[in-house]
């Protein structure tokens, strides 16, 4: 059994717990689904201000769907947070990301 279908199940069972909802979009986006993670990315972006992980992958995913212009300001809030958190390894991937998009 994929990961993936292990956090489906628990998604389905209580689908406004956004920690299994991220699992799941890690799950999917680490299986190389990107399609099907977005959603449930964006999801837990939405659900919470200051949460660096959805926003990441979901910035990533997004850039694997070749939509660049709807990722940048993702990974750029993503990156915000990554400083005013000090995850500086994140931050420094980010970075990278953001700079072979300009």
């Amino acid at each position: 059994m994929r990961k993936s279908e292990i956090f489906q199940t628990k998604v389905e069972a209580k689908p406004d717990n956004m920690l299994f909802r991220f699992s799941l979009g890690q799950a999917l986006y680490e299986e190389g689904d990107t399609t099907a993670a977005i959603p449930h990315l964006q999801r837990c972006s939405d659900s919470r201000d200051d949460w660096m992980l959805p926003r990441i992958l979901l910035g990533k995913a997004l850039l694997q769907q070749g939509e660049a212009e709807t990722a940048k300001p993702v990974l750029i809030k993503a990156l915000e947070l990554a400083v005013a958190q000090h995850h500086d390894e994140p931050a420094e991937e980010l970075r990278d990301i953001l700079e072979d998009l300009s």
